[in-house]
């Protein structure tokens, strides 16, 4: 069976991102750089409003965020 791709856009990876503690620190043109303050945890999005993010930018997203595909489900499902 294939792996499940997920389509979500970069409003909805930053609502995700907020609602566990990471804070915008910078932006760079379209990449804004996240960042959690107690772990330190650091990731990079591209911001293109209303787009659908491409499935190894989100992996590398979450990579940095420290997130599975798995924990962003449970926790956009609790939104």
């Amino acid at each position: 069976m294939g792996q499940r791709q997920l389509r979500v856009t970069a409003d909805e990876i930053i609502r995700v991102l907020r609602s566990i503690g990471f804070i915008k620190i910078d932006q760079s043109g379209s990449h804004q750089k996240w960042r959690h303050p107690s772990t330190r945890k650091q990731t990079i999005i591209p911001y293109h409003s209303g787009d659908i993010i491409r499935p190894k930018t989100f992996k590398k997203i979450l990579e940095g965020a420290g997130l599975s595909v798995d924990d962003f489900i449970k926790i956009r499902m609790k939104k």
